[in-house]
């Protein structure tokens, strides 16, 4: 549910599996961003990776233990809207509760291959973007095609605050506290079975 007015941070990912560094980059993107809320997607699957995620269900349920915010919603929406990429889940949600004001979040090193997403661009000029440094990407991130074609577009990070107020095409870059943990390294260290383990 979302209401008119309301100002709502768009997390989209595997979630494969959700830890504390999402937690945490959640948190700081509320603080940073002006944000009402945040709603994490988790993805039926990433059209760039080849290797398909743990089933849908288990990664909701992992997202909901590790994710527990009065302002948070942990959300299969994309799965339910039958959407395959971010630019056309943002188009629904978008139709979908009129009057909302979507931010779509990453991390840096999200942004330092965002080129790579379809409708890439479409996204910039539709919805702002808040983009929270991780550790390693923050040099590939600011060089990235994205960041330099947009680069008359940047709030700075002292004016963060403004993100959820601004009009597309807006992004805002900055650098939080991060921990290093990440589901790639989960699910190597074997803490985690992915579909084709089960």
């Amino acid at each position: 549910m979302a209401r008119p007015g309301q100002t709502i941070g768009l997390l989209g990912g595997s979630f494969d599996p959700a830890h504390d560094g999402h937690a945490h980059i959640t948190r700081e993107a509320m603080k940073r961003f002006g944000l009402t809320r945040v709603w994490w997607l988790v993805s039926p699957g990433n059209p760039l990776k080849a290797k398909g995620p743990a089933p849908l269900g288990r990664r909701m349920a992992r997202a909901r233990q590790v994710m527990q915010h009065p302002r948070v919603t942990v959300t299969d929406i994309e799965a339910r809207l039958g959407t395959r990429y971010t630019a056309q889940t943002i188009a629904a949600l978008q139709a979908r509760y009129p009057g909302v004001r979507f931010v779509w979040l990453m991390g840096a090193d999200n942004l330092a291959q965002f080129h790579h997403w379809q409708d890439w661009m479409w996204i910039m000029e539709n919805v702002p973007v808040g983009v929270l440094a991780r550790p390693g990407d923050r040099i590939s991130a600011r060089m990235s095609p994205a960041a330099r074609l947009y680069r008359h577009h940047r709030i700075s990070a002292r004016a963060s605050q403004l993100l959820g107020r601004s009009d597309a095409p807006a992004w805002c870059f900055v650098n939080v506290a991060m921990t290093a943990q990440s589901s790639t390294e989960i699910r190597a260290r074997g803490g985690w079975a992915t579909s084709s383990d089960l």
